[in-house]
């Protein structure tokens, strides 16, 4: 077996397996891999290929899969082949009647534009609603001197294809772990985020600092409604770089009989630039999330027969 090449991974727990998805290697790809156990994955099976006729162009990025309505969505962004700008990222979904089977482009478009790239599509389905967070990227988004990436949330439409509201500024970046990154890049980051329902609660997992670096790293916020307002943890980032691990950041948490997961990407010496999938214990008690990355383990690819 061999390290599994996993940026920004994403796992469905479904039909009582798991089934991961992550950042296409290959442009206008996306692939699908199978486990019982979180730790060793089957071989990758393409379930969506953009054709010619494809709005994107390149930048297939962080793809999430989810139930709505008893059907599979997959969710991504991609950089729009009709703009001139250099970045102008937006998110689509795709469906299928399965979690591994070829999913089809419904919509044929973003789900909405807006006059900023938005990447890191993260939904939330909840009494009948359907909530997408994101990121609206750094490009051009001055801020005090720097260019900053917020979170947005936003309701959806029940058939995914608008929004319903004006999206709402949820995080950007204020803590001081989140600026280790801005004197090498002039950039500041909040993205990639996972939100995560408990208790009552609402746990917002994402990432600060530029993703090629190794003080990428993970924080999170409560709140009381999908939307806010959120209050960061103190305590931030409960997920950083270990002398062994670097780059960690960009995951999800998943529940299994063994308690709660959480899933990243990270780097090693042996793995170099490329992006590996890491599992590490998690928990929420006493109404905080902490991850116990120390003891991260690295997703593993079963030998293709």
């Amino acid at each position: 077996m061999k390290p599994l090449i996993a940026a920004d991974p994403f796992v469905l727990s479904a039909n009582g397996r798991y089934y991961l998805y992550a950042t296409a290697e290959e442009n206008g790809v996306f692939q699908v891999r199978v486990s019982d156990d979180l730790l060793h994955w089957s071989a990758p099976k393409v379930i969506f290929q953009a054709d010619e006729d494809f709005w994107g162009r390149d930048c297939f990025w962080a793809p999430e899969c989810h139930v709505i309505n008893g059907r599979y969505y997959l969710f991504f962004s991609a950089n729009q082949k009709d703009s001139d700008a250099e970045e102008s990222f937006a998110i689509t979904c795709v469906r299928c009647d399965t979690p591994d089977g070829e999913f089809e482009d419904f919509l044929r478009r973003p789900i909405f534009v807006m006059d900023y790239p938005a990447i890191d599509g993260n939904i939330l389905v909840e009494d009948g609603h359907i909530y997408l967070y994101y990121s609206r990227c750094c490009f051009e988004h001055q801020v005090n001197g720097l260019e900053e990436s917020w979170i947005y949330g936003v309701e959806l439409k029940s058939d995914l294809t608008g929004i319903l509201s004006e999206p709402m500024l949820l995080l950007r970046p204020e803590q001081e772990w989140e600026g280790r990154s801005a004197p090498t890049t002039g950039r500041r980051w909040n993205e990639g985020s996972y939100i995560l329902r408990e208790n009552g609660y609402y746990y917002i997992m994402y990432s600060g600092n530029y993703y090629m670096e190794r003080h990428y790293a993970m924080g999170y916020a409560v709140g009381t409604s999908p939307m806010g307002p959120f209050v960061k943890a103190a305590e931030n980032p409960i997920v950083e770089c270990t002398e062994s691990i670097t780059g960690t950041g960009h995951g999800c948490l998943v529940r299994t009989e063994q308690g709660l997961k959480a899933v990243y990407h990270g780097r090693t010496a042996a793995t170099g630039e490329s992006r590996v999938g890491f599992v590490a214990p998690a928990r929420i008690k006493d109404g905080k999330l902490s991850v116990d990355f120390n003891d991260a383990v690295l997703m593993m690819e079963k030998e293709s027969m």
